[in-house]
């Protein structure tokens, strides 16, 4: 039984659900139970420690819908919450920043990187701290793109203001001649196409997402709970609040139609 037990993902909102499609491709037979935080989001603009108790909170959540791993879909959980909650829960628990930084260094050739992500991630340094622990010698630019996630969430996947907006942001990294950027919130891959053409058909772009469902993938083999059924698996729905628009862009990041979202008080936890 342990083996069939859902995987639980965990974001600040619906941004998440990007790395739920990644998971979905990468594991079709594992069932995942997803919690966005969406009566408390953003993260990005709380203190250290409402994003930890937060954390924890939706971890909680999540081991209570019988988990057998956590992902934390959310940048800005991972690079603030992650070695906590790794100490205090007897599951593996995955964030986004060291796949996404791991991938980005077997990218690379110039070892010039670029990551963007909310002001939390950037001011956090999350993934410079992380690529210049794995090789001291990289050269990191970050940068702060706040706009993307309201453009992604409206989305704008190809909106002229977009463009714009992009080019706004990603002129001065063009500028530092990366070759590798790392898609640093879990919203930009819905706007990939845009970024991708302003920074530059030669930067490879690095989608954590990809990169995390990859250890997942791993970690559950390495500990003996991949799943043995042949059947796809199912995808559970919750949320903190439930937004007049959330279902469709539940929807679009997710990639598929959306039967049912349930609503939970996570203060009660």
């Amino acid at each position: 039984m342990e083996k069939e037990k859902p995987i639980g993902v965990f974001d600040s909102g619906v941004g998440g659900l990007t790395v739920v499609k990644r998971l979905i491709s990468a594991l079709p037979n594992e069932s995942i139970v997803y919690f966005g935080d969406t009566a408390r989001v953003p993260y990005g603009s709380k203190s250290n420690e409402t994003v930890i108790e937060y954390s924890i909170q939706n971890t909680k959540f999540l081991l209570q819908k019988n988990v057998k791993a956590v992902v934390v879909a959310c940048n800005t959980a991972s690079s603030i919450a992650i070695e906590v909650l790794k100490k205090e829960f007897d599951v593996p628990i995955i964030g986004m920043i060291e796949p996404g930084a791991k991938s980005a260094l077997a990218t690379t050739q110039n070892k010039k990187i670029g990551v963007i992500g909310t002001r939390a991630t950037i001011n956090n340094k999350a993934y410079s701290n992380q690529l210049l622990k794995l090789n001291e010698k990289l050269e990191v630019f970050e940068k702060a793109c706040p706009l993307f996630v309201p453009l992604a969430e409206e989305g704008w996947i190809e909106h002229k203001a977009t463009y714009e907006i992009a080019e706004e942001y990603l002129r001065e990294l063009r500028e530092k001649d990366i070759d590798t950027l790392i898609l640093g919130c879990t919203h930009y891959p819905i706007l990939s196409k845009v970024i991708q053409q302003v920074i530059g058909k030669n930067v490879n772009l690095i989608d954590s997402g990809v990169a995390a469902s990859e250890i997942v993938r791993q970690e559950i083999e390495r500990i003996g709970l991949s799943t043995n059924s042949s059947a796809k698996g199912n995808v559970s729905l919750y949320v903190s609040d439930i937004s007049t628009n959330f279902k469709s862009i539940a929807e679009l990041f997710l990639g598929q139609n959306v039967d049912e979202i349930i609503k939970v008080d996570v203060e009660n936890i």
